[in-house]
Order: structure tokens, then C-alpha cells, then sequence
């Protein structure tokens, strides 16, 4: 199976790489036996290095859901959060959203969602945030916010969102693509 790293995580390899070698030269250098020892400790360090890798791989692949408002359908990018994960694996879901203050649309889940809520400062149409640990909220207008939130996700393209939402209560269908 191939796997596919980041940028980032492609970068600590390389990294990781040259520190082997390095430590490989010092080993050969200063450990009696010379270059055989080092080579024996450079391949057990490599062999620890790629325990390391497969411990935990890194995915380049971003978690993407679809909301469906009437015939319209919006692609979106998920967080990388215990509650977008969460929010994710109760997917499909169609919630009965409200309106609050004409700028998001609102549904308080019966259970709570893993949070670690921070201040974004400006909220984009578009984002797909958690209030507290219950209430999913979908804003459709950008504007400077004081509160908190865990954030689950953005449409992608959030043009004409505020259009399919509409005012008052709407329906709205969460699923995998």
C-alpha cells in the first residue's frame, strides 16, 4: 500500500534521514569497530525511524462532506478536529435549521460533540462551526464575532449559500460525498 504524506511530513523524513546519517559518521567515528558498528546501529535506527513513520501516517487527503439544501449541493472541506470527526461518523443526517440574527442557520444536536472551542475573530460565509458542544452552526454572511467556536468544516465554494438557505427555518442534509 503506498502512502502518501505531506509536505510537512515529507520534510521531517528527509530531516530524519540526514540525522541518521550524521549519527551513522559520529557512531563509525567514535565506537570501537569502526564503520561496521555504525552500520548495525545506522540500521537499527532506521528500523526505529520507520516503526516510527507507520506509527502514525500522515494523510494528504482532506475529509470533505456535502450539504444538500433543496436542489442546491455544497462540497465541504472538513476540520481537522475530535468534532468534525465526531460530527462526521453521525453522517447522513438532514437537520430543521433556524435563522439567528440573519447571518447562520442553527440546529441543536440531541448529544454533545467533542469541543475545543477557540475565537476566530471573523467568521466567513461559509463556515461550518460548533457552539458549545451541541449547536451546529452554518453561517451564509462574514463578519467579526466575539465568541467561541469549535470549528467543523467550510464550504468550499460558499456562493449562492445564502440564497439556498433562504430566511426562516430550512432544511439541511449533511452526508459523505
Amino acid at each position: 500500500m503506498t502512502q502518501h504524506l505531506s509536505p510537512f511530513a515529507m520534510a521531517i523524513q528527509i530531516r530524519r534521514s540526514w540525522c541518521l546519517r550524521l549519527a551513522g559518521l559520529f557512531i563509525g567515528a567514535v565506537v570501537p569497530g569502526g564503520s561496521h558498528a555504525a552500520e548495525g546501529a545506522l540500521a537499527d535506527m532506521r528500523a526505529a525511524a520507520v516503526a516510527d513513520a507507520g506509527a502514525a501516517p500522515m494523510e494528504s487527503k482532506r475529509s470533505t462532506m456535502r450539504i444538500t439544501i433543496g436542489e442546491r449541493r455544497f462540497a465541504v472541506t472538513l476540520a481537522d478536529t475530535e468534532a468534525a470527526r465526531a460530527f462526521a461518523a453521525q453522517l447522513p443526517l438532514t437537520l430543521d435549521m433556524t435563522d439567528l440574527n440573519g447571518n447562520e442557520k442553527k440546529f441543536d444536536l440531541p448529544n454533545g460533540l467533542p469541543s475545543s472551542p477557540s475565537r476566530p475573530g471573523t467568521i466567513h460565509n461559509g463556515d461550518l462551526m460548533l457552539y458549545g458542544t451541541n449547536t451546529v452552526v452554518l453561517f451564509y454572511l462574514s463578519f467579526g464575532s466575539p465568541y467561541s467556536y469549535t470549528r467543523l468544516g467550510r464550504v468550499d465554494d460558499p456562493n449562492g449559500l445564502a440564497q439556498a438557505l433562504g430566511r426562516g427555518r430550512v432544511k439541511v442534509g449533511f452526508s459523505r460525498q
